[in-house]
């Protein structure tokens, strides 16, 4: 029996899910960071393509083995990854996902692209990422596609969010910038008691790769719904870079001025205030006023899974739709909150189908 294989691959994690041609979900994995060029190497791999395609082959395993099949009964497969960026990326994933037999027909994709079939009924528009890094993407009607790549580094996700915030922190210490909130929020949040020991914490030799600033967003999130000054402009500045950023995709795929869908994605957007998604909006309605914003109605993974679908030649209907709803996996396989970095309790075998 004939299946298809989606997988998405971010900095946080790695989550592939197989399903039957009618659409019902079989088996689901889920991995570590699945970028090529962030993928944390180790004793095991020696550079971060192949921490990354060790993630990514031991998460595929895993939902081959939930489904009870094997590789060589995939007939499409789509993967869907951050660090898909250069023409060589995307040779370096197909021919790895090949050498290990994970499909007949494979295709690789920037992530931000499954982003833009995950909410968008006719996989067309633009799709802004936003979570640990982020991406955007664009589809025209007439195919055209383009995504932001490195074309991006100024304008990324959460790990920049927090670092602001922490520069507004140190800023404030000084007196060069007005009291802000984010420093009893911050200093607590490390259990810490001045802004000296945050400062020391981030960059004394010993310990400055050690921690992750990204968990601070959510506390700037916070702080910006609540009031703060420093907290607001930081969120709607970086909310208009990123709006700018869309238009840009938008110009890129010929669909500036129209109605297209836009669509926001990532675990930022997850935080109950709109600030970043509003500052975003307002910024695409500047030369694009009928766009029509919305967030994504399924993870997205599944809208990897209709490419692959689509791909095999399966019609995404509603009588389709209606057996895949129900075996959509639970939250806990796409919580950002779980470690799976820890690559050496998952190694992986090399030799890819079963």
């Amino acid at each position: 029996m004939p299946y298809v294989l989606g997988v998405d691959g971010g900095n946080t994690k790695t989550v592939a899910l197989i399903a039957s041609l009618d659409g019902t979900i079989l088996g689901a994995g889920r991995g570590g960071c699945g970028d090529i060029y962030n993928a944390s190497a180790g004793t095991l791999w020696p550079d971060s393509a192949r921490a990354a395609v060790a993630n990514i082959e031991y998460t595929v395993n895993a939902a081959l083995d939930a489904a009870g099949i094997k590789a060589a009964d995939l007939v499409t497969s789509v993967f869907n990854m951050a660090g898909a960026d250069w023409p060589e990326d995307f040779v370096y994933l197909q021919t790895a996902m090949q050498e290990r037999g994970f499909g007949r027909t494979i295709y690789v994709q920037n992530d931000a692209m499954g982003v833009l079939h995950a909410g968008s009924s006719d996989d067309t528009g633009v799709s802004v990422v936003c979570g640990t890094g982020a991406a955007t993407g664009a589809r025209a009607p007439d195919g055209r596609t383009w995504h932001s790549s490195f074309w991006q580094d100024q304008a990324q996700g959460s790990s920049l969010m927090a670092q602001r915030a922490l520069d507004a922190v140190y800023r404030s210490e000084l007196g060069i910038d007005p009291p802000t909130t984010l420093t009893p929020r911050i200093l607590d949040f490390y259990k810490l008691e001045t802004v000296e020991e945050l400062l020391h914490l981030f960059t004394n030799r010993l310990q400055r790769h050690q921690h992750r600033i990204d968990q601070l967003t959510p506390l700037l999130l916070d702080a910006a719904q609540a009031g703060d000054n420093a907290a607001t402009h930081i969120v709607q500045e970086h909310g208009a870079m990123l709006g700018k950023y869309a238009l840009a995709a938008a110009r890129k795929v010929g669909i500036e001025g129209t109605a297209f869908t836009l669509v926001l994605a990532g675990g930022v957007f997850r935080h109950p205030s709109q600030l970043l998604a509003n500052a975003i909006i307002e910024t695409v309605r500047t030369t694009s006023p009928a766009v029509r914003p919305t967030r994504c109605r399924f993870e997205p993974i599944i809208g990897v899974l209709f490419t692959a679908l689509e791909a095999a030649r399966v019609a995404v209907d509603d009588a389709l739709l209606e057996r895949l709803m129900p075996t959509i996996p639970g939250p806990a396989l796409f919580k950002t909150a779980l470690d799976y970095s820890n690559i050496e309790q998952a190694p992986a075998t090399g030799k890819g189908g079963r």
